[in-house]
């Protein structure tokens, strides 16, 4: 049932706002440059990794030296709106329809945060990942990394045709009163820095690393 929700809301969606992701990657493409699309490995069902689709909303401005500027740096004025109007997640819907995604779900998040979750946060890799979640519409980015995994593992054990009725009508909610959208002075959500020896390995990779979420 819920694959067939899934296919069932998404395909038509997506037909019906072709002309607006239209608009949406030709200003992408004039703003910030191309590649149109950002890609990334994130983490689907039981932890599999797939490549997850959005709109670029950083440029790849480097330093003298080659590394990556500030998230706050290549943050373009067009990426904070897209951000801030969640149109940025719209490719995502390619996500859904190929089945690597659900419409509802744990947000997928970065690979290299599987070995720094609790075995009980680790469970909200029991589902697909979503586009939005119980954890978006209740506080998004504005809640700590353990509250929002709470919510996710929440979400696993209640999940529900119901449920994921009422997750897309908050969402929508969320989205036009823009609540949540960045943790307080971050322009990007901080790194899940883990437990104590999550954070001693997170502390070795996190430079440099593109944080286009």
């Amino acid at each position: 049932m819920k694959r067939l929700f899934d296919l069932a809301l998404s395909i038509p969606t997506l037909f019906s706002l072709t002309p607006l992701m239209l608009i949406i990657g030709f200003f992408v493409r004039m703003r910030i440059g191309t590649p149109v699309f950002f890609k990334q490995g994130r983490p689907g069902l039981h932890g599999k990794p797939f490549t997850i689709y959005k709109f670029r909303t950083m440029t790849d401005k480097r330093d003298k030296d080659g590394n990556l500027l500030t998230d706050r740096e290549r943050l373009t004025r067009l990426g904070q709106f897209l951000r801030k109007t969640s149109m940025d997640e719209l490719p995502e819907l390619f996500n859904v329809i190929k089945g690597d995604m659900s419409i509802v779900g744990p947000r997928p998040l970065l690979m290299q945060y599987l070995d720094r979750y609790t075995p009980e946060q680790a469970r909200r890799h029991e589902v697909k990942p979503g586009i939005t979640g119980w954890a978006q519409v209740n506080g998004r980015n504005a809640i700590t990394w353990e509250d929002k995994f709470k919510l996710d593992v929440w979400y696993v054990d209640h999940q529900s045709l119901a449920l994921d009725i009422k997750i897309i009508g908050l969402t929508v909610w969320t989205i036009l009163t823009r609540k949540g959208i960045n943790q307080p002075g971050q322009e990007t959500a901080q790194q899940f820095m883990g437990n104590d020896f999550g954070r001693k390995k997170a502390q070795k990779t996190q430079k440099g690393f593109n944080h286009e979420r």
